[in-house]
């Protein structure tokens, strides 16, 4: 049995549907993400799961038990909001046995867990210091400390990495995943932003106009979104509107007005003379110079449109000779070279014939 069970979830405020009849299933000791961008309906799940928010219809079940009953208070559950919501007039041990404290639990089990607590997330050197002495990494991990003194069935985290600048976000996330794990606590987190999502989920259920779309593994939503808008809204997506000419066990073969033929993997429900698009990661796509590539399955001619430099890579937008546009994207391992191409230079890109996807309309 799930730890946490959504049966058919609704919320309505007046005529906006900002959750229709969601259903799912979180696994004990995972760390599932709800994700999806602004107004899809994931903050509105998290506030009805911890109880500060109640559903039109549908279940929220806790090892079984219907919630529907249980104020926000009695629920085993705590909330990291985005904003940390420290208490500035006190230390960092007092507002991590904060949550003790009011529930009158005795001084010895108050000391020991907030020993446990500081350990957990490296601040035992920081227990008399006081929010505005932190930084805003250690004020997350104080956020998270209070959150986890309790010992909750559950930690909601609500876009709780947003205010962070993206170095110390990412220096959090690994610590997030750490923590995660030695605590072996359930962890649902809400975030629009998807390479978060990736790094840090066991699982990610990807949410738009208050449904969910799909759930998956951060693999398996990348490599195999199951529609258009989980495609591109994972990660960077080339799509190019094909017809469907030929459908088998070993690909899938489509007419692409003004540029000719492309194969794709096989896809069972795909069937010929079916209108879709075909979409490819910017990393599966070679870029190189004419008379190259011409080993590959796909492979067409186009000019840079414009490019990207980003360090360690850059990504060429190509415009095909059908006016589609299509991402590149190369790595600067050569030395002493920042780039191979130029806007307006002619190329050639190809992919190998089992990259990319079709995707139904």
């Amino acid at each position: 049995m799930a730890l946490l069970e959504l049966r058919n979830i609704s919320r309505r405020f007046g005529d906006f549907i900002a959750v229709d009849n969601v259903s799912l299933n979180i696994e004990a000791g995972e760390f599932f993400t709800l994700l999806g961008p602004s107004g899809c309906g994931k903050t509105t799940l998290l506030r009805m799961i911890a109880g500060f928010d109640y559903p039109d219809a549908g279940q929220i079940l806790l090892d079984g038990k219907d919630l529907s009953d249980t104020p926000a208070e009695k629920r085993p559950i705590h909330t990291v909001f985005q904003s940390y919501a420290l208490f500035p007039h006190l230390t960092v041990a007092e507002n991590i046995t904060f949550p003790l404290r009011m529930a009158h639990r005795d001084a010895s089990e108050i000391k020991q867990r907030l020993h446990d607590a500081l350990e957990q997330v490296r601040l035992s050197n920081k227990a008399d210091k006081y929010p505005h002495e932190l930084s805003g990494g250690q004020q997350q991990r104080v956020a998270l400390a209070r959150g986890l003194i309790n010992r909750p069935r559950l930690l909601l985290l609500d876009e709780s990495l947003a205010a962070l600048d993206a170095k110390l976000r990412e220096e959090v996330q690994v610590e997030l995943i750490n923590l995660q794990r030695e605590v072996g606590i359930t962890f649902v987190f809400v975030t629009h932003a998807q390479t978060e999502a990736l790094a840090l989920s066991h699982r990610i259920a990807v949410m738009s106009q208050g449904k969910v779309e799909q759930v998956d593994e951060p693999a398996k939503l990348y490599g195999f979104p199951k529609n258009r808008f989980v495609a591109d809204f994972i990660g960077h997506i080339s799509m190019i509107a094909g017809q469907v000419l030929e459908s088998t066990h070993t690909h899938v073969r489509l007419a692409v007005e003004g540029l000719g033929e492309i194969f794709a993997p096989p896809l069972g429900t795909a069937a010929a003379g079916e209108q879709g698009m075909f979409a490819i990661r910017p990393e599966q796509v070679r870029i190189g110079v004419h008379g190259e590539l011409s080993e590959l399955k796909n492979h067409f001619s186009g000019m840079v449109h414009s490019l990207l430099y980003q360090g360690d890579v850059s990504v060429y937008k190509v415009s095909l000779e059908n006016g589609a546009m299509i991402e590149a994207l190369l790595p600067n391992s050569a030395p002493g070279r920042a780039e191979l191409f130029e806007v307006g230079d002619k190329v050639k890109i190809g992919w190998r014939h089992d990259a990319g996807m079709f995707l139904h309309e």
